[in-house]
């Protein structure tokens, strides 16, 4: 007997086409609903037909929805939630914005793709990766091949054996890793942009399952010396020359990196980039033409030690040269980077130098002066098979303070 007019069992199913079985698990059914939560609309359910959404597509529908509107791709979005431990496929993920009404994005340049809106999204915290099988999605899976060449030439066991510290979770090579994998990945502005945070690639490429947050490499540059980098650099100068990749010259350059908070304690130095003086650290860079490598840097120049750098230089290359001859022969930097007296002193050392003579007043006038049948044309090749066509005038003179022609 069951609840409504005292018909049996059998009697109701037949009136309403059922089997009784299939009306006897319908009761059970029902009544099981009610013991469960009896405040809750059990009847009139209409139940839709096909597969029911999981609770891990519920999890990440509103992270997929969220990033779309600010037009990031299907890719990008499975990267996001491979880094924040959600399992779906991109077909899941197509068919979820689909069902939302998104169409399709349009080709974008790789620059448009760089400004996107930044993501409010959670990513999990690094840690060492214990490295057992697993598949993921990453955008940034090519930075794995200089894993090879970082293992060819021993890159990893000067790091380990660097002066840098460590962390309680991150040991010093993925530390050293992780910057090396935004320098890597073309990320130059990492503290506005932390979708980098989310990729599982690049964390890979550390060691760990996700690069750490902007915070991390704030705090640990904070921890870096100037000593430390000049070690590992004197490391890495040897191997560059035990290897054979560094030919016999040098090009010399300062640059400026700029400071936009409360300046007051650094000088101004002038940025060619930007055509003024700016508040910010002047800086030395040395690199090697033949294979392109920066041997050499130093980011805490003074202007009044300017003149000195490229004895210092000289002596940095020397000091790391097991060759009774040095292999250093030329050197080539503008006209401001030293003094006459220092360019006395590198020919004295039979370090032979191109460089600019210093523009005066008096030059321009000399200059004005010179007989037109002395200039000839000269062509000379520039980088992406460009070529520059240029006047010049041949003349020996004496310069003060070089105390030669």
């Amino acid at each position: 007997m069951y609840y409504v007019d005292g018909f049996p069992a059998r009697e109701v199913a037949s009136r309403f086409g059922y089997t009784y079985r299939a009306f006897t698990s319908l009761v059970t059914s029902f009544r099981r609903k009610l013991l469960t939560d009896p405040r809750d609309s059990i009847f009139f359910v209409e139940n839709t037909p096909g597969r029911k959404v999981s609770s891990e597509t519920d999890k990440c529908m509103s992270v997929i929805i969220d990033m779309r509107k600010k037009y990031y791709s299907v890719s990008e979005i499975k990267v996001a939630l491979d880094a924040m431990g959600h399992s779906m496929s991109e077909k899941n993920i197509y068919n979820i914005l689909s069902a939302d009404g998104f169409s399709r994005l349009p080709r974008r340049s790789k620059l448009a793709r760089q400004q996107l809106e930044k993501v409010q999204a959670e990513a999990e915290k690094s840690f060492p990766l214990s490295f057992v099988p697993e598949s993921f999605k990453s955008s940034n899976a090519g930075i794995l091949m200089f894993l090879p060449l970082i293992r060819r030439y021993d890159i990893d066991r000067l790091i380990a054996g660097s002066d840098y510290p460590g962390t309680t979770v991150i040991d010093k090579s993925s530390s050293i890793m992780c910057f090396l994998a935004l320098k890597l990945g073309n990320r130059r502005r990492y503290s506005s942009d932390d979708t980098w945070c989310m990729d599982r690639g690049m964390g890979l490429f550390a060691g760990l399952n996700v690069l750490p947050k902007t915070a991390w490499y704030t705090s640990y540059s904070d921890r870096v010396t100037a000593g430390m980098n000049h070690s590992f650099l004197k490391k890495l100068h040897s191997l560059w020359l035990r290897h054979g990749l560094l030919g016999d010259t040098a090009n010399l350059d300062f640059t400026t990196i700029p400071y936009w908070g409360e300046a007051t304690h650094l000088e101004n130095n002038w940025s060619g980039k930007r055509g003024k003086a700016l508040a910010g650290m002047l800086a030395v860079l040395a690199n090697n033409p033949d294979s392109g490598l920066i041997d050499y840097g130093s980011a805490d120049v003074l202007q009044k030690d300017e003149s000195r750098v490229v004895l210092e230089f000289l002596d940095f290359y020397r000091a790391g040269d097991t060759e009774k001859v040095s292999k250093l022969r030329y050197l080539v930097f503008d006209s401001k980077f030293t003094n006459y007296e220092n360019l006395r002193k590198l020919d004295n050392g039979k370090v032979k130098f191109i460089t600019i003579r210093r523009r005066g007043k008096l030059i321009l006038e000399r200059i004005d002066n010179l007989p037109a049948s002395g200039w000839k044309t000269v062509r000379v090749e520039c980088a992406g098979s460009s070529r520059r066509m240029l006047r010049v005038y041949d003349e020996m003179v004496f310069l003060k303070g070089y105390d030669k022609d």
